[in-house]
């Protein structure tokens, strides 16, 4: 028998996790904690869970205006569920898609990955209880595997223009990789992005409390980039389970012609391989053109749409999908 429940907090994720009735974490975006320091932004936690007394799964999502979407923002690289692989996992799932039609006419799911089978496994799932599901790309993420490579092997292949520009302006900044949270470097990390082109800091907070947990496990990279005392560019990334993650990256507009942000990330990709011996380097999402200079594969997110057709709710956009769809 499998009993389905709603949880208003994240505990329940990490009890599921302790309890080893969920899969292990693989990214820093599937942990308990990433769903409280989300929590805290303010965004009501939905923590879907069902269980049949040997196993237990989970979806973290959040209830806005009627419709259910992933406990996320725009930090999270991806989102997935939170279950074992196989039948155990998927019947639990399923339950948990069957009991969201009691509490929502529209459940939308994004960015799901769709490497480890998760977009499948999901839009599966939720037609399998009934839902209307369309499922298609939403975004793009830019991955380097590293193959074995040194760093001098990685940079050998890198474009010709980028590798002169590194060789031209290396010198003219002091670069520090700091495997620890520092008070000093953040403040400087933190002045940088809000001087630079970037749109402004969605949770400043959050992302901070998320640097110094990083930084007290070991799994910090910050980065920052000085010319004359200055700290002109500053990057944070994180490393965990053989993989680095590139959170943030920002440099002062005023030293655009120093190419800080190059030197900085050089550095960065040096540390990373050659000491941290990652297998892959993960740029998130985005298609930004400067990305493709450093990295050689991308990868789809998805966005799962699920619309109950049984509720009326559901028809206009049901309509409006079938008239898209039609059109040559």
């Amino acid at each position: 028998m499998i009993e389905t429940r709603y949880h208003d907090s994240v505990n329940v994720l990490q009890a599921l996790n302790a309890g080893g009735t969920a899969r292990g974490t693989l990214a820093p975006f599937d942990r308990a904690e990433w769903f409280a320091l989300i929590a805290e932004t303010g965004l009501a936690p939905l923590i879907a869970v069902a269980s049949d007394g040997d196993n237990a799964a989970a979806l973290a999502l959040t209830e806005n205006g009627g419709r259910i979407t992933p406990l996320r923002n725009w930090y999270s690289f991806t989102w997935r569920e939170y279950a074992m692989a196989g039948p155990p996992g998927d019947r639990l799932l399923e339950a948990i898609a069957q009991q969201l039609k009691a509490r929502s006419y529209r459940v939308t799911l994004e960015p799901v990955p769709g490497e480890d089978g998760s977009a499948a496994r999901l839009a599966r799932l939720f037609r399998a209880a009934g839902w209307h599901v369309i499922l298609e790309p939403c975004d793009i993420n830019h991955i380097l595997p590293v193959g074995g490579r040194s760093f001098d092997k990685y940079w050998e292949s890198r474009p010709g223009p980028l590798r002169t520009t590194f060789k031209r302006k290396a010198k003219k900044v002091d670069v520090e990789v700091l495997t620890h949270f520092d008070a000093a470097a953040w403040a400087a990390y933190e002045a940088i992005y809000a001087a630079s082109w970037k749109p402004a800091e969605d949770q400043p907070a959050m992302l901070r409390a998320f640097a110094m947990a990083e930084g007290a496990a070991g799994r910090l990279r910050l980065g920052i980039a000085r010319a004359a005392g200055t700290a002109v560019a500053a990057q944070c990334w994180t490393v965990e389970n053989s993989t680095a993650y590139i959170h943030k990256l920002a440099h002062l507009e005023s030293h655009k012609a120093l190419s800080a942000g190059t030197t900085l990330t050089a550095a960065l990709f040096r540390h990373v391989i050659d000491i941290d011996r990652v297998e892959l380097v993960d740029f998130g999402t985005g298609d930004q053109p400067y990305k493709a200079d450093w990295m050689e594969d991308v990868r789809p997110r998805f966005r799962i749409d699920c619309l109950d057709p049984a509720h009326p709710k559901s028809w206009p956009p049901l309509v409006r999908q079938m008239l898209r769809r039609s059109k040559p």
